[in-house]
């Protein structure tokens, strides 16, 4: 079973969540990351990810598990698009339930930080003013 995703179309949310769905299962955390108007003080347009797809996936697919084993959780999924996306679009999104909210609170950071700090996803920043950039790994989110 596959608990990582690449989407090249917009993220339903319910269908990856419904799948965490367990009788056991008796909190659920999630983070939704949205694409937003700047960064570092410029003005962002849009961006468009890129990925080395076959290894983000094998690599996606690494960090859950290692999350499944690391956490006292039932189940977990990521779904991170690639494309082109605009100001406010769904641009990543993680689910854990688990029996009690610690552990779904602790496992969906790990996931979402490793995720930024491993997957072979890059960002392509469109900005209002001067060039483009690529941007990865992205900065410590620990610190945010």
């Amino acid at each position: 079973m596959r608990r990582f995703h690449l989407s090249e179309v917009p993220i339903a949310i319910a269908s990856p969540r419904d799948q965490l769905s367990h009788p056991t299962a008796g909190a659920f955390a999630s983070f939704e990351g949205w694409v937003r108007d700047h960064n570092d003080g410029r003005a962002v347009e849009g961006l468009r990810y890129e990925a080395y797809l076959a290894l983000a996936e094998k690599e996606g697919e690494r960090v859950l598990q290692e999350a499944m084993g690391k956490f006292a959780i039932v189940d977990a999924r990521c779904v991170h698009r690639v494309g082109d996306l605009a100001i406010g679009d769904l641009a990543v999104w993680v689910g854990v339930s688990a029996a009690h909210r610690g552990a779904a609170f602790d496992a969906c950071r790990y996931i979402i930080d490793e995720v930024k700090s491993r997957v072979p996803i890059w960002k392509h920043e469109r900005y209002r003013e001067g060039a483009p950039g690529w941007l990865h790994p992205e900065p410590d989110t620990a610190k945010e």
